[in-house]
């Protein structure tokens, strides 16, 4: 086998195809560092404002209420390791999910008829109207004295909370689509049923999803009220915190605060996955714009 000499090695030809053999490790590690700047530049703040936390708990600096990060988590995962987070999180999540899901379901349904029936659209504008400003957890009484202290109660309220705001978004939704596209699909030899479906449904689909978006957080915090007002079966994460604040543990608290924190980001970029999925085209306009 021929030796390669030092000179040879160091020669221009042998130093550039070196050079040339780093580059795609060099833009890896670019590509890789952009990637991860968004992520980091998100978590900046969150860290510094822990650790600072950290240190007045540490130093007494801040008052017996504001219990310490390193408090909070010790008690999320001592709830972790005995099992107790997962009941009251599925009995959280069965309520404010289905509640969701019926209001959802109901609301696009509904906003797109309003959308293209002005009958449909009138007979809905008053009572929209009139009861939209209503705080929906007063209500909440009035269901118990109907469902009982129960899971349907609780089911009931998160679907007409989550009703309005799927009802307006699919309304204007459907308003807002291009009327030049209707009119092509049409002079194509459209149907109606396939103007509606394959025109104005994904040209409301981007509001709509906005409307789920606004939906599901109102679906948690209406879950979290209804449970501290009241469980038949002494389950949720609201009940945790009520049952917490009874006892004066803070951390718990604060854990199960946590805990419903988590639950609702899990579940709004699960949300956000199913969007991009069904709206592929859109998100790349998107990305090119942002």
């Amino acid at each position: 086998m021929a030796r390669v000499s030092k000179h040879e090695a160091s020669s221009p030809p042998a130093l550039a195809t070196a050079a040339q053999g780093q580059r795609p490790l060099a833009s890896a590690h670019r590509s890789a560092l952009t990637r991860l700047e968004p992520l980091l530049q998100a978590l900046a703040v969150p860290v510094a404002l822990l650790v600072l936390w950290q240190l007045g708990a540490n130093l007494g600096l801040l008052p017996a209420w504001l219990v310490s990060p390193a408090a909070i988590g010790a008690q999320f995962g001592a709830w972790l390791v005995s099992g107790e987070l997962f009941l009251h999180a599925r009995d959280s999540l069965y309520r404010s999910l289905s509640g969701f899901a019926l209001g959802a379901l109901f609301g696009v349904v509904l906003g797109l008829l309003a959308g293209v029936s002005p009958r449909v659209a009138s007979f809905f504008d008053p009572l929209i109207s009139l009861t939209y400003p209503v705080p929906k957890i007063a209500i909440l009484p009035v269901l118990i004295v109907w469902f009982g202290i129960s899971d349907t109660s609780k089911i009931v309220l998160i679907l007409i909370s989550c009703f309005y705001p799927c009802f307006i978004a699919a309304l204007y939704g459907v308003r807002a689509a291009d009327q030049t596209w209707i009119w092509a699909a049409q002079n194509m030899g459209a149907s109606g049923w396939q103007v509606f479906w394959k025109v104005i449904v994904p040209a409301a689909a981007p509001q709509i999803f906005a409307g789920l978006r606004v939906a599901l957080a109102l679906a948690f915090i209406l879950m979290f009220s209804s449970e501290m007002i009241g469980s038949s079966n002494r389950t949720g994460l609201g009940f945790l915190i009520l049952n917490a604040e009874a006892g004066g543990r803070f951390d718990a608290i604060f854990a199960a605060i946590l805990a419903i924190g988590i639950l609702g980001f899990v579940c709004d970029r699960l949300l956000l996955a199913v969007r991009n999925r069904l709206l592929v085209g859109q998100s790349i306009a998107e990305g090119r714009h942002g």
